[in-house]
Protein backbone atom coordinates (compact mmCIF):
# COMPACT_ATOMS: atom_id res chain seq x y z
CA UNK A 1 0.00 0.00 0.00
CA UNK A 2 1.40 3.62 -0.99
CA UNK A 3 2.43 5.81 2.46
CA UNK A 4 2.04 9.13 -0.16
CA UNK A 5 -0.98 11.26 -1.40
CA UNK A 6 -0.38 14.00 -3.57
CA UNK A 7 -3.07 15.79 -4.06
CA UNK A 8 -3.00 18.47 -7.28
CA UNK A 9 -5.41 21.10 -6.56
CA UNK A 10 -5.64 22.57 -10.85
CA UNK A 11 -8.90 22.49 -12.47
CA UNK A 12 -11.01 22.90 -9.54
CA UNK A 13 -12.88 26.45 -9.55
CA UNK A 14 -10.68 28.28 -6.61
CA UNK A 15 -13.95 30.42 -5.40
CA UNK A 16 -16.18 27.18 -4.92
CA UNK A 17 -15.85 26.82 -1.10
CA UNK A 18 -17.59 23.52 -0.79
CA UNK A 19 -15.44 22.06 -3.18
CA UNK A 20 -12.44 23.39 -1.32
CA UNK A 21 -13.44 22.62 1.98
CA UNK A 22 -13.77 18.72 1.19
CA UNK A 23 -10.59 18.51 -1.01
CA UNK A 24 -8.84 20.63 2.33
CA UNK A 25 -10.43 17.87 4.58
CA UNK A 26 -9.56 14.85 2.63
CA UNK A 27 -5.91 16.14 2.95
CA UNK A 28 -6.27 16.99 6.36
CA UNK A 29 -7.96 13.86 7.11
CA UNK A 30 -5.08 11.83 5.59
CA UNK A 31 -2.72 13.89 7.05
CA UNK A 32 -4.29 12.84 10.91
CA UNK A 33 -3.75 9.49 9.43
CA UNK A 34 -0.18 9.41 9.58
CA UNK A 35 -0.04 8.78 5.63
CA UNK A 36 2.54 11.85 3.82
CA UNK A 37 0.64 13.71 2.10
CA UNK A 38 1.41 17.01 -0.13
CA UNK A 39 -1.20 19.49 -1.58
CA UNK A 40 0.11 20.86 -4.99
CA UNK A 41 -1.55 24.48 -6.01
CA UNK A 42 -1.52 24.36 -9.80
CA UNK A 43 -3.39 25.60 -12.68
CA UNK A 44 -6.25 28.11 -11.53
CA UNK A 45 -5.94 27.31 -8.04
CA UNK A 46 -2.46 28.86 -7.60
CA UNK A 47 -3.95 31.79 -6.55
CA UNK A 48 -4.83 30.10 -3.68
CA UNK A 49 -1.39 30.59 -2.74
CA UNK A 50 -2.02 33.97 -2.50
CA UNK A 51 -1.77 35.79 0.84
CA UNK A 52 -4.81 38.16 -0.34
CA UNK A 53 -6.52 36.04 -1.94
CA UNK A 54 -7.07 32.90 0.45
CA UNK A 55 -7.16 35.36 3.07
CA UNK A 56 -10.51 37.02 1.35
CA UNK A 57 -12.65 33.96 0.34
CA UNK A 58 -14.86 32.93 2.87
CA UNK A 59 -16.32 29.36 3.04
CA UNK A 60 -19.83 29.49 4.20
CA UNK A 61 -20.55 26.54 5.09
CA UNK A 62 -17.48 26.63 7.77
CA UNK A 63 -18.63 29.08 9.66
CA UNK A 64 -17.07 32.25 7.72
CA UNK A 65 -13.40 30.77 8.01
CA UNK A 66 -10.87 31.76 5.01
CA UNK A 67 -9.47 29.25 2.39
CA UNK A 68 -6.09 30.25 4.33
CA UNK A 69 -7.82 29.49 7.53
CA UNK A 70 -8.07 25.77 6.40
CA UNK A 71 -4.81 26.14 4.77
CA UNK A 72 -3.21 26.58 7.88
CA UNK A 73 -5.73 23.81 9.24
CA UNK A 74 -4.49 21.20 6.88
CA UNK A 75 -0.64 21.82 7.47
CA UNK A 76 -0.79 22.13 11.28
CA UNK A 77 -2.20 18.81 10.42
CA UNK A 78 1.21 17.67 8.55
CA UNK A 79 0.06 18.51 4.93
CA UNK A 80 2.65 20.24 2.80
CA UNK A 81 1.30 22.21 0.63
CA UNK A 82 3.90 23.95 -2.81
CA UNK A 83 2.63 25.68 -5.34
CA UNK A 84 3.06 25.75 -9.37
CA UNK A 85 2.43 28.84 -10.66
CA UNK A 86 2.20 29.26 -14.79
CA UNK A 87 4.99 30.43 -16.29
CA UNK A 88 6.45 33.58 -16.60
CA UNK A 89 3.83 34.31 -13.82
CA UNK A 90 4.11 37.57 -11.87
CA UNK A 91 3.16 38.39 -8.67
CA UNK A 92 3.27 41.49 -6.86
CA UNK A 93 2.23 39.93 -3.54
CA UNK A 94 3.23 37.10 -1.01
CA UNK A 95 2.47 33.42 -0.63
CA UNK A 96 0.88 32.59 2.71
CA UNK A 97 2.76 31.18 5.30
CA UNK A 98 1.46 27.77 4.93
CA UNK A 99 3.30 27.27 1.33
CA UNK A 100 6.41 25.14 2.19
CA UNK A 101 8.22 25.43 -1.88
CA UNK A 102 7.53 26.81 -5.36
CA UNK A 103 7.83 24.39 -7.75
CA UNK A 104 7.76 23.77 -11.64
CA UNK A 105 6.18 21.44 -14.22
CA UNK A 106 9.34 19.01 -13.83
CA UNK A 107 8.19 18.24 -10.48
CA UNK A 108 5.22 17.42 -10.36
CA UNK A 109 5.14 14.94 -13.59
CA UNK A 110 8.32 12.96 -11.67
CA UNK A 111 5.84 13.15 -8.12
CA UNK A 112 3.04 11.70 -10.37
CA UNK A 113 5.06 9.28 -12.07
CA UNK A 114 6.45 7.80 -8.20
CA UNK A 115 5.05 4.19 -7.85
CA UNK A 116 5.10 5.20 -4.00
CA UNK A 117 2.47 7.37 -4.65
CA UNK A 118 -1.33 8.02 -4.95
CA UNK A 119 -2.36 11.03 -7.35
CA UNK A 120 -6.26 12.48 -6.85
CA UNK A 121 -6.57 15.31 -9.00
CA UNK A 122 -9.11 18.35 -8.56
Amino acid sequence: MAERLLILLADTDPFDGTTLVTILSQATVAAAMEFQVELLLTGQCWVLAKENMAASLEVASEGGRTVAQLLEQAHAAGVRIKVCPPPHTQWSDGFLDVIDETVGSAYIISEAMNGDTVVFTY
